[in-house]
């Protein structure tokens, strides 16, 4: 800090005396009237009095050059040094960048030391209760060697205790043996009857075997006979239009008088040979009657609809019927023979009824097993359908849209447990159809989820049951 003030008392005193000398000579030269390069004496004094400015710049630059080594670096290098310190500020942006990352690191490393200790902790609690379960182990170990040591030897008693209970029963043996001889004359011929007796019923169940096999064996021959007639005739004479037992037409009817009966079964048959004649002779134009039906059953079929009950009539082929048959097609007598069934339309199954069950075991469940057993809950549904005289195929569950079946089997599979599906129905279910159901899951009597919102027909121990029919 002096050094400075040194530095800069000495510049000024040697500009002061430099410049004294500088206006000194300018005024000699000017009082001389002297003449350098050609110039006139003022235009000279003025060269000299700037060559003494020179003098006082640059020996005042010369002094502090020499001086002062940090103002020629600051002079000289300035641009260096400014690149430098650029360089700098970046680097130590990096540096306090990579501290920050190297902070973060240490941190996450602490934590994960805190949780190694911790786990480390556990670790050592657990061996410790290891070390202390394998004492009390070692315990009972003793306690039950001695225990068999003690068992050995009520064994050993055991053994000799046995030994004379042998000898005796020996000895009640060769006695046995000399009774049983007496007996066995007696005996034989009581086995031979019994022998006889055996025979014959192993005759009776083998041939209650054999017609059992043989009734198996008819039925999936007549089954087979069927099919072949059936395939006979769409191989040789064309397309099958209409199978044997198909229905072709079916409706609900009911009526007041005759009248009305008579009204419903005519409409009722002209629209079913409308369809048996598109089926058999599709793009013709058929305006006859092709079906062949007895008076006594369509006069039957009035009777009972004039009674005034509701009926589910269905019409169904009495025959096997291929495309373009000639009886229909080349005209004549009517000649595709059908047959009527009526069937009371009366109430199969009330709202909220279970009808099938399958179990879910073993969770977690994967998609194919859902579906599986989602597949498996509505064909046993039907199956119990058509077993209990429901004549529609039609199956409806829930509202019917695949996105709330797929919401149902999600929360089944995300809840982890052991559950039942069941179908119960869905309203009052008639003859004529359809069914409709909801689907739910059932734990332990208790339903978890279901299609639809919380029915009242539906108790908190589960669905009713309608049993066996």
């Amino acid at each position: 800090m002096v050094s400075g003030y040194v530095l800069i008392l000495a510049v000024l005193m040697l500009g002061g005396v430099i410049a004294t000398l500088g206006d000194r000579i300018g005024m000699r030269v000017g009082k001389a009237r002297l003449s350098l390069f050609n110039l006139r004496p003022r235009q000279t004094a003025t060269v000299v009095s700037i060559a003494t400015g020179s003098v006082i710049s640059a020996s005042t630059l010369a002094i502090l050059f020499g001086v002062s080594s940090q103002l020629r670096t600051g002079v000289f290098e300035l641009g260096r040094i400014q690149a430098d310190l650029a360089t700098s500020e970046a680097d130590l942006a990096q540096a306090q960048a990579t501290q920050a990352e190297v902070e973060v690191d240490l941190e996450a490393a602490t934590a994960e030391r805190q949780r190694a200790l911790s786990r480390l902790q556990d670790i050592n609690q657990t061996l410790d209760r290891a070390v202390a379960q394998q004492k009390a182990t070692e315990g009972k170990l003793r306690q039950t060697v001695a225990q068999l040591k003690t068992v050995s030897q009520q064994a050993a008693g055991l053994r000799e205790s046995t030994n004379a209970l042998r000898d005796q029963r020996d000895n009640l043996l060769k006695q046995q043996a000399t009774i049983a001889s007496q007996i066995a004359q007696r005996d034989r011929a009581i086995a031979e009857l019994d022998q006889q007796i055996a025979q014959r019923d192993q005759e009776i169940n083998q041939r209650e075997q054999l017609l059992v096999s043989l009734e198996t064996q008819r039925g999936f021959l007549e089954q087979q006979v069927a099919d072949l007639q059936t395939q006979y005739q769409g191989l040789f004479r064309g397309n099958i239009a209409l199978n044997r037992n198909q229905e072709i037409l079916v409706a609900q009817g009911r009526a007041e008088n005759r009248d009305e009966a008579e009204k419903f079964v005519t409409e009722f048959l002209v629209e079913a040979n409308r369809l048996v004649s598109r089926a058999i002779a599709p793009g013709a134009t058929i305006d006859r009657q092709i079906l062949l039906i007895g008076n006594s059953e369509v006069e039957g079929l009035i009777d009972r609809l004039s009674t005034g009950e509701d009926y589910v009539v269905r019409l169904l082929s009495a025959a096997n019927y291929v495309t373009g048959e000639p009886c229909v097609v080349r005209g004549g007598e009517p000649c595709v023979q059908v047959f009527i069934d009526a069937t009371p339309n009366q109430q199969v199954y009330s709202q909220g009824e279970r009808l099938a069950t399958v179990s879910l075991d073993s969770p977690p469940f994967s998609d194919r097993q859902l579906f599986e057993q989602l597949n498996l809950l509505l064909a046993a549904t039907q199956f119990r359908a058509r077993q209990d005289g429901v004549v529609s195929d039609t199956l409806l569950v829930a509202d019917n849209r695949p996105e709330t079946v797929l919401n149902f089997l999600e929360a089944v599979q995300q809840s982890g447990q052991a559950v039942e599906l069941q179908a119960f129905a869905a309203n009052n279910i008639l003859t004529v159809g359809p069914v409709h159901i909801h689907l739910a899951a059932v734990s332990n009597g208790r339903i978890l989820f279901q299609t639809n919102t919380p029915n009242p027909l539906l108790d908190s121990g589960g669905l009713r049951d309608r049993g066996n029919r």
